[in-house]
């Protein structure tokens, strides 16, 4: 099997990486060319381009790029027309990777899509062309199964969420801990300056009121320590990790979460925590005419109900994070979240490892074209 995989960032490259081990599994003859990173390549594919030059963000940030993400898509498809795969797989980074679909189902190439991406959150009007230029798509969380098949009448599949694999291969590897206090709790104001500037001064505020706790803040990858440190000299009981997310939350007792992946990471990791979203007035104001759901949590939208608090826009404010803080710091409300994220990782496991079940899906899916190709 030859096998051309698409990731277009840091986490497609983790769940990519996985798949490419589950697919050589089942077929231990299989040939990968891939865009990721250095997990995939590790993972026994062939980096042709990796996705540090993919990552653009932002509205601005994209048309400044445009020649680029241009360039990179008519290269992309002169590549895989040379290469000629078996199967396209695609996973997540959808901005790239629909365009990439549309054009490699008219080529008549076999189309899989890993990591559905969010379309009942918004622009929906997408999944049109996707039912179209989509053979396999697999999704990730449970209620997106349901959706495709009622809103769209297109038969999907649901093979788990593969950070639930990542983190259980995280504790496997006994992970180094050091300088991160046990009983800590973690403040993950997010990844990009701008929105770290907009939530960690809150979060640090709310910390001050807890002067005998021990606060670890995550530093992202990619962003220096001295961006943190006029946010941090006056906070005594604060400490900065760099890139060590997983082990901080190893050690937490409670969080403190921007919006994103990182609310579902916590929920894994068992710790309680509150959600926090802030953005400029405009681009609230904008999203809130285009998203339509009804929690801002993935732990929340997969369960179906506010097992965490949410503190959005207006609402997060000193008083309203620190009063949150507390309750979740308390035996009483702390062992409810805990319970609740205990049917949480029954949905998101589905019976088994999502890497391994997404695999089994695409070899059964290319036996079957196979057969009614007569091949």
């Amino acid at each position: 099997m030859k096998c051309y995989v698409i990731a277009g960032e840091a986490s497609g490259d983790l769940h990519g990486s996985n798949l490419l081990k589950a697919l050589r599994q089942a077929d231990p003859h299989a040939v990968f060319r891939c865009w990721g990173g250095d997990l995939m390549q590790a993972a026994g594919g062939e980096v042709v381009k990796h996705y540090r030059d993919l990552a653009f963000m932002g509205f601005a940030e994209v048309v400044k790029n445009l020649p680029t993400i241009l360039g990179n898509l008519k290269w992309c498809k002169k590549d895989i027309l040379a290469w000629q795969p078996d199967v396209l797989v695609l996973v997540d980074y959808p901005g790239f990777n629909l365009r990439i679909a549309e054009w490699a189902k008219a080529q008549g190439f076999r189309v899989v899509y890993y990591i559905a991406p969010q379309v009942w959150a918004w622009k929906p009007a997408r999944v049109k062309k996707m039912k179209t230029s989509i053979d396999l798509m697999l999704c990730i969380l449970p209620f997106e199964q349901a959706y495709f098949a009622n809103q769209w009448q297109w038969a999907t599949h649901y093979v788990g969420h593969p950070l639930v694999e990542a983190i259980a291969q995280f504790r496997a590897a006994t992970p180094s801990v050091e300088n991160i206090p046990a009983g800590c709790i973690a403040l993950l104001p997010g990844s990009r300056q701008q929105e770290i500037a907009l939530k960690l001064p809150l979060m640090l505020a709310a910390a001050a009121q807890f002067p005998h706790e021990v606060f670890v803040v995550a530093q992202a990858p990619g962003q220096e320590a001295q961006f943190y440190a006029p946010f941090l000299s006056d906070h005594p009981n604060v400490r900065l990790v760099n890139n060590k997310t997983y082990a901080i939350l190893e050690r937490a007792k409670a969080a403190l979460v921007t919006s994103g992946t990182a609310t579902l990471e916590t929920a894994l990791f068992g710790v309680p925590e509150v959600v926090c979203y802030k953005g400029s007035a405009i681009s609230y104001a904008i999203a809130k005419r285009l998203i339509k759901i009804k929690y801002i949590s993935l732990v929340n939208l997969i369960m179906d109900q506010e097992l965490v608090k949410e503190l959005i826009q207006d609402q997060l404010s000193v008083p309203k994070l620190t009063q949150a803080l507390q309750d979740i710091l308390t035996p009483q409300v702390s062992e409810k979240i805990k319970l609740g994220y205990g049917l949480l990782q029954d949905k998101l496991q589905a019976g088994g490892e999502a890497s391994k079940q997404a695999a089994e899906k695409i070899m059964a899916f290319l036996s079957e074209t196979k057969a009614g190709q007569g091949s």
